[in-house]
């Protein structure tokens, strides 16, 4: 049933956008990775298989959930209806786009603070800012540089 539920959604998705999918595998108990795939589609001509953008787990994770979580609110996705592995939930663009650019944005942060202020500036950015953003750390050749500036630009307490 679920299956039949997932191809109907991808189905019904407009072709003139990229599609995106969340998905979400449980390591054991409280240990949960969640990660945002873009998915082919005639908007995406290039991508001939599934690309993962970005995941989070662990320790990072629990400190954005809250956020997380609300953003999946918003589109009707729900975790705890994704125990199956390989499965997953299709996902709005803007959605998309913020989750992928928040996980790979705080994937190697430590420092509570700043992942604070890192997530707050992704929550209030635009979405094509969030899309020149992220399509920057996934296309360019040294991404790390790109989300490290990010970091700085969005923790510096001098803007």
């Amino acid at each position: 049933m679920n299956v039949l539920r997932r191809k109907d959604e991808y189905s019904m998705a407009s072709t003139t956008h990229p599609l995106y999918e969340l998905r979400a595998r449980r390591h054991g108990p409280g240990d949960t990775e969640v990660e945002v795939w873009q998915l082919p589609s005639l908007a995406t001509p290039q991508i001939a298989a599934p690309l993962r953008l970005a995941g989070l787990r662990g320790r990072n994770l629990e400190l954005a959930e809250h956020r997380v979580l609300k953003r999946l609110k918003e589109s009707d996705v729900r975790l705890d209806l994704l125990p199956i592995e390989g499965m997953g939930s299709v996902l709005a663009e803007e959605t998309a786009l913020r989750l992928a650019l928040l996980f790979r944005t705080l994937a190697p942060m430590r420092n509570r603070d700043n992942m604070r202020l890192v997530a707050e500036g992704i929550e209030a950015m635009g979405k094509e800012e969030a899309g020149y953003w992220l399509g920057m750390s996934v296309h360019r050749k040294n991404p790390r540089r790109v989300l490290n500036a990010l970091r700085i630009l969005l923790t510096d307490p001098a803007k």
